[in-house]
């Protein structure tokens, strides 16, 4: 793994578990405090499921599975033409956001969430910087297949 790409997947997974560190010493579990009427809280939550709170309670699942990814995506990451920036960039930012969360379900049995928001009136699962990266890098992930796909359109109507 190149040098700047370890660099930004471990500060990800520190600044992760420093954020949860801050939010668990500051709030007690289920308490919220207000940044913006209406629209986004800090709120502490524990999750010991996965994304909406599903299959709660499967730790060891949870567990297994975030090692086997982890394992999948260096691979692939290691298999990766240098061009495929934005796959690599999003494989980074996935295995910080897997590991983030991994970390907490190993110490704590769950994952500790605060970022809260209400948008358009739906009061979004709580989530945490970890979920962010995972999301984000996926979002990377879809962008360079759009991008390949509409780049062959284009290439095959210029061929024709």
């Amino acid at each position: 793994m190149k040098k700047k790409h370890a660099a930004i997947l471990v500060l990800l997974i520190v600044l992760d578990q420093l954020s949860k560190i801050l939010v668990d010493s500051k709030l007690m579990l289920g308490q919220s405090i207000t940044i913006i009427d209406d629209f986004f809280h800090i709120t502490y939550a524990h999750n010991t499921g996965a994304a909406w709170s599903m299959f709660e309670g499967k730790t060891i699942f949870f567990c297994l599975i975030a090692i086997a990814a982890l394992v999948v995506m260096f691979y692939f990451y290691r298999n990766m033409k240098p061009e495929e920036k934005l796959v690599r960039w999003g494989i980074i930012l996935m295995m910080a956001g897997t590991a983030g969360n991994l970390i907490d379900r190993l110490v704590y049995q769950y994952v500790r969430d605060f970022l809260d928001f209400i948008i358009f009136g739906y009061d979004f699962p709580i989530f945490n910087l970890a979920d962010m990266a995972l999301c984000i890098g996926v979002g990377l992930i879809i962008l360079d297949v759009a991008l390949e796909y509409f780049e062959s359109i284009g290439a095959m109507k210029h061929h024709e």
